[in-house]
């Protein structure tokens, strides 16, 4: 049975485990929205101390563009250094599977006063996940404040290769001048 490495860095939590089938052998998260380079790597180190890994599991966002880059580039280098597979999940995903609900939507901080968030019909996301204020958000009951759940995450199908942004980049190249 395989032993997952499930990373995840989408909120201002760095959470990690390993994770076996229905067993999590470890389980370990640091809260700090810019605390992502330092955490992930001594998470991982204490990851590997209980278990050999076979895969990687990533969320995927949205988040914001520094954690994710954190957090994704970290699963992909360790996968490609150990020749095994990685995957990436919409963390929004991952909450979802808590939420034992037909219809809710769910709720990050995004910082500057916005929130990321999709809606869910018994577990499934309808729609892309979106960013906007809290007040344009409505129309089901919403959950927030909740981190994703790193099982839920592993059990979650699908292969999202590049990461979830929902905004345009702060800074962008200027026009070459003569």
């Amino acid at each position: 049975m395989s032993r997952v490495l499930a990373i995840d860095t989408s909120t201002s939590r760095t959470s990690v485990a390993v994770i076996q089938g229905d067993s999590v052998l470890f389980r370990g998260y640091r809260d700090g929205a810019t605390a992502h380079g330092p955490s992930l790597p001594a998470l991982v180190q204490e990851a590997l101390a209980v278990s050999e890994i076979d895969q990687v599991v990533v969320g995927m966002g949205p988040g914001p563009f520094t954690g994710l880059r954190v957090g994704i580039a970290f699963a992909q280098s360790f996968a490609l250094a150990r020749d095994i597979p990685v995957r990436g999940v919409c963390s929004l995903d991952a909450i979802a599977a808590q939420i034992n609900e037909q219809d809710f939507i769910v709720t990050v901080d995004a910082r500057r006063k916005e929130v990321y968030w999709a809606r869910y019909t018994d577990g499934i996301r309808v729609g892309e996940p979106t960013v906007s204020f809290p007040a344009d958000v409505s129309g089901a009951p919403i959950h927030a404040d909740l981190f994703p759940d790193l099982q839920g995450l592993v059990q979650l199908s699908g292969n999202i290769v590049e990461p979830i942004y929902l905004r345009r980049p702060d800074a962008v190249p200027t026009a070459d001048r003569p």
